[in-house]
């Protein structure tokens, strides 16, 4: 079966090299096959409802719809993180309830006549997208988001341009820090993963890092402050993962809506109300958030999803549907959308870039430092 119909959507939260990826497939697409390629709004709701204009609706790309905006952030698709057609929300009288439409998306995907199917989205547009493959659509998936938490890739898109904003962040916030003497808490992105406060915590020097995958206790990091204070540096800095969770408790969760992953917030305020009742300092929390992924994405993303967009169209061509394009070892390739969601790719508390922070003097609220693990020396 030759392709000649592709369709092609953003799903989840926005990140920074999105365009890079649909420009690269839709000029790969064009130019090399001559596909006739759906640009589809806000992740599945132009597959559940084909009618859905919001704001602009589905489209087919041409060229110049992918001219001039590598550069830019965000996505020209849209995007939805409530869009799931295996838990769709639907309000009857006033009340919200799920209900499973992909059947209709099926339905829909065979009536506009559709080969295949482009996803480019993070781990919960990965699972869906391998729901419908098990349903029998043609699917490839890109892989994107600023956590860095999807299996079968060294690195997704988005994440470099987080982590410069975040270490931007830090940087600034190291200038008011010290003239003022304070402790300054930055809360930082990343779900259940702690890359961008692992990566963002180092390069900006950060004092104490605080990640999901290491829970931390307060007593720890107020000894940290008190140290430096003794020694006389009167400022210190903590990056907070969003995620970041007390020693037997939970992480932070503000809002669950229906259909939607529970919305975090609040961690680093909660470090800093502890924190208060043991040190004697004056503190201040930023919460980065959403600037984190907004903006032009780095020269890095943008070659990287130039590279996975034009991989997304080989596989395509292909047609070794049920793959992701995967950046490994420098080079980019295909691996099964199955083995990429199988395991979320999370930060070893063990491995070498917290084992390097710690010999560089960062504490993660767990009591350990470099000295307590490395063995003393033998004596005689």
């Amino acid at each position: 079966m030759s392709i000649q119909r592709v369709g092609i959507m953003t799903g989840g939260g926005d990140c920074p090299g999105l365009n890079a990826v649909i420009r690269a497939f839709v000029n790969v697409g064009k130019r090399t096959y001559g596909w006739e390629i759906l640009g589809i709004e806000d992740a599945f709701n132009g597959l559940i409802d084909t009618d859905y204009k919001f704001p602009r609706g589905n489209r087919w790309l041409e060229l110049e719809d992918v001219r001039g905006i590598i550069e830019l952030g965000g996505t020209i698709l849209g995007t939805s993180n409530r869009s799931d057609p295996f838990n769709y929300v639907v309000k009857e009288n006033g009340v919200e309830r799920t209900v499973d439409v992909s059947d209709v998306v099926m339905e829909n995907y065979a009536r506009l006549g559709l080969d295949a199917l482009v996803s480019i989205g993070g781990d919960g547009s990965m699972s869906i997208a391998k729901k419908f493959i098990d349903k029998g659509m043609r699917v490839v998936g890109v892989p994107k988001t600023i956590d860095n938490d999807l299996g079968g890739t060294d690195q997704t898109f988005g994440f470099d341009t987080a982590l410069n904003v975040a270490t931007e962040a830090i940087d600034r916030i190291r200038d008011t820090a010290e003239s003022h003497d304070r402790v300054m808490l930055v809360e930082v992105m990343g779900r259940d993963a702690g890359w961008i406060a692992l990566h963002a915590g180092i390069a900006g020097g950060a004092d104490a890092i605080l990640i999901p995958e290491i829970p931390y206790a307060l007593e720890p990091i107020a000894q940290m402050i008190e140290m430096r204070r003794a020694r006389g540096t009167t400022y210190s800095i903590i990056v907070v993962a969003e995620g970041a969770r007390p020693r037997g408790g939970e992480s932070s969760v503000v809002e669950k809506k229906l259909g939607a992953m529970p919305r975090l917030m609040g961690a680093a305020g909660r470090v800093a109300t502890g924190l208060e009742t043991m040190v004697d300092a004056d503190m201040r929390v930023t919460v980065l958030g959403h600037i984190q992924r907004g903006g032009a994405p780095t020269a890095f993303d943008r070659v990287l999803g130039t590279r996975f967009g034009e991989m997304a169209a080989e596989l395509v061509a292909a047609e070794k549907f049920g793959c992701m394009a995967s950046l490994r070892a420098g080079r980019i390739e295909a691996v099964p959308i199955e083995e990429a969601i199988a395991r979320p790719k999370r930060v070893d508390p063990t491995g070498q870039l917290v084992t390097t922070a710690r010999a560089v003097g960062v504490r993660f609220g767990d009591g350990v430092t470099r000295h307590s693990l490395v063995a003393p020396p033998k004596t005689e």
